[in-house]
C-alpha cells in the first residue's frame, strides 16, 4: 500500500491517508479481506501519529470500508461499489451545480465552460 503526505497540501494529514486508502479500494488495487497495515506500523513508516492514522481508520470504518478483528486487525471490507459511485454521481452534482453557478456570475457561456473542461480533462489524460 502506497501512501503520499503533502505537508504543503493545507490538508488534515488523516485526510491523505483516509482519501487514498479509499481510493485504493475503489478502483481495486486493495481487495476485499486484504489486510491493511497496523495503526502503529503505519504511523511509524508515515512518521506520523497514532492519533492521526487512528482516525483515518475510524473513518474508513464507519463508512464501510474498513472492519477491525480484535487482535488480528484491519481489514478491507466487501463494498457495494454501486453505492460508492451513487456517491460520487451526487458529489460531482454538487460540484457541477458550483461550477455553474460560478460560472454566472463571471457571465461566462456553456460553450466556455465546456471548452474549458476539455482542456483540463485532455491536460490529465
Amino acid at each position: 500500500m502506497n501512501i503520499l503526505i503533502d505537508n504543503r497540501s493545507g490538508t488534515p494529514i488523516y485526510t491523505h491517508i483516509y482519501t487514498q486508502i479509499k481510493d485504493q479500494i475503489i478502483n481495486g488495487t486493495l481487495k476485499p479481506e486484504d489486510p491493511l497495515p497496523s495503526i502503529r506500523t503505519l504511523a511509524k513508516d508515515l512518521r506520523i501519529s497514532v492519533i492521526t492514522t487512528k482516525r483515518a481508520y475510524d473513518e474508513l470504518e464507519k463508512e464501510g470500508f474498513l472492519y477491525t478483528v480484535a487482535g488480528k486487525g484491519c481489514f478491507v471490507a466487501e463494498k457495494n461499489l454501486e453505492l460508492v459511485r451513487e456517491g460520487n454521481l451526487r458529489r460531482m452534482e454538487a460540484a457541477m451545480e458550483e461550477i455553474r453557478a460560478l460560472a454566472l456570475a463571471c457571465s461566462l457561456t456553456k460553450e466556455e465552460v465546456l471548452e474549458m473542461w476539455n482542456t483540463i480533462w485532455e491536460e490529465t489524460q
